[in-house]
């Protein structure tokens, strides 16, 4: 049974806003890498019996586009999630799920440069809207923080992952063409946790206490290596591969709608107003730079 691109996007998005939520809630039973790598080591234990014999056929292409499959493997297993979850230890869910509403705003900006796609009118306008409103989400809507530029050091690490979401959307689409999904999700996937491996032992060396082993953490470690791991990633890449990075990219927009309304109801977060105002502007401005 074929879903419907715009579906498939909405599902992801819906997963992702979980995923927000649930790096805040267990932030000081597990430490961000290791969630990170965990979430990845299950995610390969369910893929792989699904794609292992697609990866057989497909190698030769895996292999003649390696220095890309490596990039995707970087920018969207290892650096994206892993800095969002180092991200919430310092700011809250709600915040972070807003700051990444900027990734079209990012996507649209590296297709300019790397592709020489013609900047609109109103895609300069809706930038300058959408960043207008990070900056009152970062500032907490106080201009001497703006001033003195001191903003959240979770926030700007949010805005790091947002970038290399935004990198691997773009290399998504771009490469669909040459790279199969399935099988080169699995290699992402298996190369991405190779690459957090030292970066775990290090944090598990050094950690000042134990992790906190108990249902919470075991479920929230199952809901991230398969829910928004395995889920929405596949139906992520789906739908941009069918309806393209840039028109996929306005659907991030409901990822702080969702992420807002569980972090209200399962981790008692609030909703402030420069959040609400910031918001507010940063979804504005994407939905102008996505208007013909």
């Amino acid at each position: 049974m074929k879903f419907p691109p715009h579906l498939l996007l909405i599902l992801a998005t819906l997963l992702w806003g979980g995923n927000f939520v649930i790096g805040r809630a267990v932030t000081g039973e597990i430490p961000p890498i290791t969630l990170a790598f965990l979430r990845w080591c299950v995610a390969f234990i369910l893929f792989f019996p699904i794609a292992y014999k697609k990866l057989k056929v497909d190698w030769p292409k895996i292999k003649d586009n390696w220095k890309i499959v490596l990039i995707l493997s970087l920018t969207g297993v290892a650096a994206f999630n892993t800095l969002v979850y180092i991200g919430v230890y310092s700011t809250t869910s709600i915040n972070a799920s807003l700051m990444n509403s900027l990734t079209p705003i990012f996507i649209y900006i590296l297709s300019f440069f790397a592709l020489k796609i013609r900047v609109t009118k109103n895609q300069m306008v809706g930038t300058l809207i959408s960043i207008i409103g990070v900056l009152f989400i970062l500032s907490g809507g106080k201009l001497s923080n703006i001033i003195s530029f001191s903003f959240n050091k979770g926030d700007l690490i949010i805005l790091v992952a947002v970038l290399c979401w935004s990198i691997y959307s773009l290399l998504v689409k771009q490469y669909s063409n040459r790279l199969p999904g399935f099988s080169t999700f699995l290699v992402t996937i298996a190369v991405g946790a190779i690459m957090l491996l030292p970066f775990t032992v290090y944090e598990l060396v050094t950690l000042d206490h134990a992790i906190i082993w108990s249902p919470k953490t075991i479920g929230a470690i199952f809901y991230v290596g398969v829910f928004a791991s395995i889920v929405a990633f596949l139906s992520w890449n789906t739908g941009v591969v069918k309806i393209g990075a840039n028109r996929a990219s306005i659907f991030l927009n409901f990822i702080p709608v969702f992420a807002t309304i569980f972090a209200t109801i399962f981790i008692g977060e609030q909703l402030q107003v420069p959040q609400v105002i910031g918001g507010l502007a940063v979804i504005s401005g994407v939905i102008l730079t996505n208007r013909s």
